[in-house]
């Protein structure tokens, strides 16, 4: 097991800040940001010192129907220009591609003609060899790419050896370690990291982390496993993201000691943009039905509809899921 990297008044040259708003947040309100809101994120990004800004999914256009979803769903070239110009900022722009649900070989320009710099490819782990087909790809065409394994809480530790095992002899940059149902503890989250990092650094390799917050520790495993080398952190601006929500940016911004990191700019975006989107009824973050997902270690997708519906039956929903468990 490797030892804990710096201490908590020390900055580390390796840590790169990944806001996730957008795309993580966009789970919650159907993509439907205004352009107005995406652009002062991307100018707060700026002036916080954020490494890379994820616009959204790249997600196939024969799949889902356009008129369905805000533009942010699929990320088109001249929907980001319209946002960033070219980019001239020190702020990497990202999209994320799921195994399955993209046509990545029609949507995505070469590298030299977009103005996005890397993409995050999202699988499940049985479809590692899928993933790194599409690794290859982007890394051809000159992105910096990740492999964001999803819901690796019900892997088992054959399984994971075997991914990061196919993974460290691709192309791929970063390899994320990704708590989906919010359902794990520092304790855990460090070993996973631990053997995560064990793999990727023997083969040059980076590691990142994506918390969910089902049981109020996504900001907690965010910086345990930053204590041990993780280097890659996703946040969100106040949290926002699919049910229980992210790890929140403020916090991070607040812990990290690298004066490049600023808490104000973001705190101003809070006050004129998150906190109106709460108020016109948009929904994330902890409630106890997420928290029971988290405990039982299952998709949320039960607690979402729970939100949804407006229920606070807490006692029979829970009894309900260990009915199911």
């Amino acid at each position: 097991m490797t030892s804990r990297k710096g201490n908590l008044m020390s900055v580390r040259s390796d840590i790169k800040v990944l806001d996730a708003t957008i795309r993580d947040g966009g789970l919650c309100n159907n993509f439907e940001f205004t352009d107005e809101f995406v652009r002062e994120l991307y100018k707060t990004n700026i002036k916080s010192g954020v490494d890379y800004m994820e616009f959204g999914y790249k997600a196939s256009k024969e799949m889902f129907d356009e008129s369905d979803f805000g533009k942010w769903k699929f990320c088109n070239e001249e929907d980001i220009r319209a946002i960033v110009g070219d980019n001239v900022s020190d702020m990497k722009i990202a999209v994320m591609a799921d195994v399955g649900r993209c046509d990545y070989k029609k949507d995505f320009l070469p590298k030299s003609e977009s103005v996005i710099d890397m993409v995050r490819v999202a699988c499940y782990i049985h479809q590692i060899p899928a993933a790194i087909e599409m690794i290859e790809y982007f890394h051809e065409l000159g992105y910096e790419t990740t492999c964001n394994i999803m819901a690796i809480s019900q892997a088992n530790l054959q399984q994971v050896d075997e991914a990061l095992k196919m993974l460290c002899g691709s192309s791929v940059d970063v390899i994320y370690l990704v708590d989906s149902y919010g359902s794990l503890y520092p304790e855990n989250a460090s070993t996973l990291a631990q053997t995560y990092l064990a793999a990727a650094e023997s083969a040059g390799k980076q590691v990142g982390f994506h918390a969910h917050n089902n049981q109020n520790l996504a900001f907690a495993n965010t910086i345990e496993t930053l204590s041990y080398g993780v280097s890659y952190l996703d946040a969100t601006a106040l949290g926002m993201g699919r049910g229980a929500g992210n790890c929140a940016m403020e916090l991070l911004l607040g812990f990290l000691k690298n004066p490049k990191y600023n808490l104000y700019s973001l705190l101003s975006f809070i006050e004129k943009y998150m906190l109106p989107l709460k108020e016109q009824g948009v929904v994330w973050g902890f409630d106890l039905q997420y928290m029971f997902t988290g405990q039982l270690n299952r998709h949320p997708r039960e607690a979402m509809a729970f939100t949804a519906e407006g229920r606070k039956d807490y006692c029979d929903f829970y009894k309900s899921l260990l009915d199911n468990f």
